[in-house]
């Protein structure tokens, strides 16, 4: 990512754009189960896992089975190698593991990795793109948007609910502190209402 790279609030989704996406796959995955399609059952998974951990797209892509953990009281997995070749454990909540149990146990492939394509061993970070950009198109939400804006939400969720900015750091495998506490300055309706009451 370049140096120059600036996070700015165009780029977060607002509770309501990532409930119009939830929505569209939830159907989307009913209508596939009815027909035995695996598309929209991997894909809702890849964005609820995006929405679920911050994890970046090429974190995604090379995500192995062996890297999750969903044993009793698991609900982890290991990003192997992250932005700077860094190893990390990513926590997530029982309704991701709900979500990500359901796509193994749906799934119909013999790939090692968590998300395989047709004709390969695992997506391409690109092929993972596009299914955002289709199931964000699909729920109207502005062309733009990016899966990696499901990183920005998670973050500034993350932080909305622990108030903990370390936390956040640590959970998104950021090597400085400066690159987490852009987040801080997106709590503009915290920050608002707080005003309101001086």
């Amino acid at each position: 990512m370049s140096s120059k790279w600036v996070l700015t609030f165009d780029k977060f989704m607002s509770d309501l754009e990532v409930k119009a996406l939830r929505k569209t796959l939830e159907a989307a995955v009913i209508i596939a189960k009815s027909k035995a399609h695996q598309g929209p059952v991997r894909d809702s998974c890849i964005i609820e896992l995006a929405l679920g951990t911050g994890l970046r797209v090429s974190e995604i892509s090379a995500l192995r089975l062996e890297d999750i953990d969903l044993k009793r009281g698991g609900n982890s997995l290991v990003v192997r190698h992250g932005k700077g070749d860094r190893l990390r454990l990513v926590k997530f909540s029982s309704g991701l593991k709900t979500t990500i149990q359901d796509y193994l146990d749906y799934r119909d492939s013999s790939s090692l990795y968590l998300f395989p394509s047709v004709r390969k061993e695992l997506m391409s970070s690109t092929a993972i793109q596009k299914v955002f950009k289709k199931w964000a198109k699909k729920a109207g939400l502005p062309a733009r948007y990016s899966i990696h804006s499901c990183r920005h939400f998670y973050a500034s969720a993350l932080l909305k609910v622990s108030k903990n900015l370390r936390l956040v750091q640590q959970q998104l495998g950021h090597k400085s502190y400066q690159s987490t506490i852009v987040y801080s300055f997106s709590q503009d309706e915290e920050i608002t209402e707080a005003v309101e009451k001086l």
